[in-house]
C-alpha cells in the first residue's frame, strides 16, 4: 500500500478534524464509504469534543483497528481482545513520540508550550496505522 499520510493531511487542510482527517483516508481499507466514517469520526475531534481528552488522530487510528480487526459477530464475539491489544499498541507509540495523548496537553492550552501540532499528530497517528493495521496491503 502507498502511504496515505499525504492524503490525511490534505483531508484535515480541507476541514476534516483530526480523527475524520486520520480515519477517512483510510475508509476504503476497512469497507466503508467515506461519508458514513467523516460522520463516524465526527465527535472524536479536537480531543472528544473540547480539547480535554484522547487526540482526535489517535482516535482515528484506533477506530480503523477496530474497524479493521473485528469479527462483527454481535452475539458471540471473538475478537475483542485482539482489538484492545491492537489499540494499546497504537497508544504506546504515539506516547513513544509524543508523551501524552491529551489533546490539550499537545496543543499547550495550559503552558503555552505546544508539544504537537495537529499536523504532527495526524502523522503520526496515520504512520501507526499504516504500519500497524495496513502493512500487510502493501
Amino acid at each position: 500500500m502507498e502511504s496515505r499520510i499525504q492524503k490525511t493531511l490534505e483531508n484535515h487542510k480541507n476541514g476534516y478534524n483530526c480523527c475524520q482527517a486520520v480515519a477517512c483516508a483510510y475508509c476504503d481499507l476497512v469497507g466503508m464509504d467515506e461519508s458514513d466514517m467523516f460522520r463516524v469520526a465526527e465527535a472524536f475531534g479536537a480531543g472528544m469534543g473540547g480539547m480535554k481528552s484522547t487526540c482526535g488522530a489517535v482516535s482515528g487510528a484506533i477506530l480503523l483497528a477496530g474497524l479493521i480487526n473485528s469479527d462483527g459477530d454481535t452475539q458471540n464475539p471473538k475478537t475483542k481482545g485482539a482489538t484492545y491489544k491492537l489499540s494499546k499498541q497504537i497508544v504506546e507509540q504515539f506516547l513513544e513520540k509524543n508523551t501524552t495523548l491529551i489533546c490539550r496537553e499537545l496543543k499547550g492550552v495550559d503552558t503555552k508550550k505546544v508539544l504537537r501540532s495537529c499536523d504532527g499528530c495526524i502523522e503520526d497517528a496515520a504512520a501507526i496505522a499504516e504500519q500497524l493495521l495496513f502493512a500487510e496491503q502493501g
